[in-house]
């Protein structure tokens, strides 16, 4: 399979031109996402890297699609801001393009949103290989058809994405995690719907399959942080680890260390109320792993190497591994061809069905 390294965004206009079938590719952190025909020429993003811009005051960045995550989390951290919704596999090299592609946000899109709200703006390149601007660079100019947004979880469809401008939030001045005993899956459910309906603002509400226990997290000033943890652990039963501890399990959350190093991992939307039946079925495979994020609307499955995740009554995407990219219903919202076709009229993208 032909591979191009475009340094500039001339060059990835010309590389898009330059063969009737093409993909972009990251840093293969997510290779399910790219895994195309061989005649597909694979388009790197790996050269187009850097913040364009960055207005602390303004809360916003632009960035290209090949930077790595964990270079715009260390530049927003130096000036105590951060993105709520967690990116995820920033340690393992992933880039702000292909996170976009893959629509992945971390345990912090439970009272935030996901990285599609975070959304301002987008420059890519279309399937006639024009150099597009879609959205803008400030909040308040945000405004009308939010096109950029077809980007998130497209995994290369409508484009490729060249440079891509986000909302920013202060970080928080502490964070407090809480792991809440949950004896079966009924209980973790009554307790995913329970915090949820509270007035705590809990920063992130995830659950363990194979762990009695759901996962909560708050944010804000350590005193009124004192109060609100005292509040939980006298209504709900458990433990307050250690910060270094709590530190190691969200990112080892964010970076997937619970799942088959090389094996499949999918990704299934859920509601709450799914929740016991998703662990039933986790639990029905052969040495499945599997994880519940976004206080319930969200299932991570992982399966051993050479295993393939064949099906699935909730629509999902594979992220690693063999079997189809795309699980589940899959409903193709006559909205998408529609700007399917708009932005790629040569189907020189792969299709929404590939």
């Amino acid at each position: 399979m032909t591979s191009l390294t475009p340094s500039t965004l001339a060059e990835l206009a010309d590389a898009v031109r330059s063969s009737p079938r093409v993909i972009a590719v990251g840093a293969g952190t997510k290779p399910r996402l790219s895994q195309v025909a061989d005649e597909f020429v694979r388009i790197s993003t790996a050269k187009l890297r850097g913040i364009v811009e960055y207005e602390p005051s303004e809360f916003t960045f632009t960035a290209l699609a090949g930077t790595p995550l964990a270079e715009i989390v260390a530049a927003l951290g130096e000036r105590g801001q951060y993105l709520p919704f967690d990116p995820i596999l920033a340690e393992a090299g992933a880039t702000l393009g292909g996170t976009i592609a893959a629509g992945l946000s971390g345990p912090g899109r439970w009272r935030f949103g996901g990285l599609r709200d975070f959304i301002l703006g987008v420059q890519f390149v279309d399937g006639e290989g024009r150099l597009l601007r879609l959205g803008g660079k400030v909040v308040k100019n945000a405004a009308g058809f939010d096109v950029p947004k077809f980007f998130v979880g497209s995994a290369g469809r409508f484009g490729v994405m060249a440079e891509i401008t986000f909302k920013v939030f202060p970080r928080p001045a502490a964070l407090r995690t809480l792991r809440l005993d949950a004896v079966d899956d009924a209980a973790k459910l009554a307790l995913l719907t329970a915090a949820a309906n509270t007035r705590w603002e809990l920063d992130a509400l995830d659950a363990a399959v194979d762990q009695p226990a759901v996962f909560a997290r708050v944010g804000g000033p350590p005193a009124a942080l004192d109060a609100i943890v005292a509040e939980i652990l006298g209504k709900f039963p458990g433990v307050e680890p250690a910060r270094a501890e709590a530190d190691r399990f969200w990112r080892g959350i964010a970076e997937f260390r619970w799942a088959h190093a090389n094996g499949t991992l999918a990704k299934l939307a859920l509601t709450p109320a799914q929740v016991p039946e998703f662990n039933a079925w986790l639990r029905a495979q052969t040495d499945a792993r599997g994880w519940v994020s976004g206080g319930g609307n969200v299932g991570y499955v992982s399966l051993p190497a050479g295993a393939r995740l064949a099906h699935s009554r909730w629509p999902g995407v594979t992220l690693r591994g063999d079997g189809p990219l795309w699980l589940g219903p899959k409903p193709r919202f006559e909205i998408m061809r529609t700007v399917k076709a708009a932005l790629d009229p040569e189907n020189r993208f792969p299709s929404l069905d590939e």
